[in-house]
């Protein structure tokens, strides 16, 4: 059975017709998030480094409302437009996990991403018992 997870629209309005995040078995499968600012459901278009933390930020709320974390992610696909911005990318992604703690991940260069902002990212992660 899958369960659709939709954040209310004062969280973080959708921009397009879909899901938060889906929870398909021990799975959810995290929707790529911009560095929409969930104020004003508008895409951040500022430095790499706000864009980057704005972005984490949405996962993280995603997440937190899902009832899991970063702890969890098994995947990550992040996509940018320029990979003159894979440190800093690197930098702040890195921050939201454990020095020990980092899931697989595929990173993507693309001409564009919805919104027009540089850097989207989307995540797989396990829900299941971990003692299993």
């Amino acid at each position: 059975m899958l369960e659709h997870i939709t954040l209310p629209d004062n969280l973080l309005p959708p921009v397009a017709p879909y899901s938060h995040a889906v929870r398909a078995g021990d799975f959810l499968f995290v929707t790529g998030q911009l560095s929409e600012d969930p104020a004003t459901g508008e895409v951040i278009k500022g430095p790499i480094a706000e864009q980057t933390q704005q972005v984490m930020e949405n996962l993280k709320l995603v997440l937190t409302h899902a009832g899991t974390s970063f702890d969890q992610v098994v995947m990550a696909r992040i996509f940018v437009t320029d990979f003159r911005y894979y440190e800093t990318v690197n930098q702040i992604y890195a921050s939201y996990y454990g020095a020990t703690r980092l899931p697989g991940r595929t990173t993507v260069g693309v001409t564009a991403l919805a919104g027009f902002g540089e850097v989207e990212i989307d995540l797989i992660v396990y829900c299941g018992d971990r003692e299993s």
